[in-house]
């Protein structure tokens, strides 16, 4: 039946396959960069609000505000490797891929892409937190970051979910 219906709209079922795949990179690289630019955002307003009184502190704030940019890179990362087990950076062949093979290596990246997604956001919200406390008490710049790694543990643990789930999907026969 699917594959009437693929036939119906012009498409095969290694092209449709290929295309879920690349969706699900796709996503996990979007979801990411969503996350670390919201938890930047956020903390970088705040940052920027205590720089206006006192320039001094931008050491102790850098690492606050920058902290949330790595969901970004864990998105990216889940996204490079589905890229690299399709063949899409200069491996000699693109692998074909059946729809059920599509959807999985699609799914495999769904961890890391909302892990990163929220995670993001509320690691900018606890780094930005930290940001006023460190305005008020610069002594203590280091508590912050501690509670903003706490939340980082949930985007490492989706890069690690996506990780294994990409090296658990056999590609190389393309199965109908």
């Amino acid at each position: 039946m699917a594959s009437e219906l693929l036939a119906v709209a012009g498409a095969d079922v290694q092209t449709v396959g290929f295309y879920l795949a690349i969706a699900g990179g796709a996503i996990s690289v979007i979801l990411g960069g969503i996350g670390s630019a919201v938890g930047v955002g956020l903390a970088g307003r705040e940052a920027s609000g205590v720089l206006s009184e006192d320039p001094d502190k931008f050491g102790k704030l850098l690492l606050l505000v920058a902290l949330p940019g790595t969901q970004g890179i864990y998105g990216f990362l889940g996204g490079f490797l589905l890229f690299q087990k399709l063949g899409l950076l200069g491996q000699a062949d693109i692998v074909e891929l059946s729809v059920r093979q599509g959807i999985l290596l699609l799914l495999a990246c769904l961890p890391v892409a909302f892990a990163c997604l929220v995670s993001g956001i509320h690691q900018g919200k606890v780094c930005a937190s930290g940001v006023a406390m460190t305005a008020k008490r610069p002594e203590a710049a280091v508590k912050p970051l501690i509670f903003g790694a706490m939340v980082e543990t949930y985007a490492v643990l989706g890069l690690i979910a996506t990780i294994l789930a990409l090296n658990g999907i056999n590609i190389l026969k393309a199965a109908g």
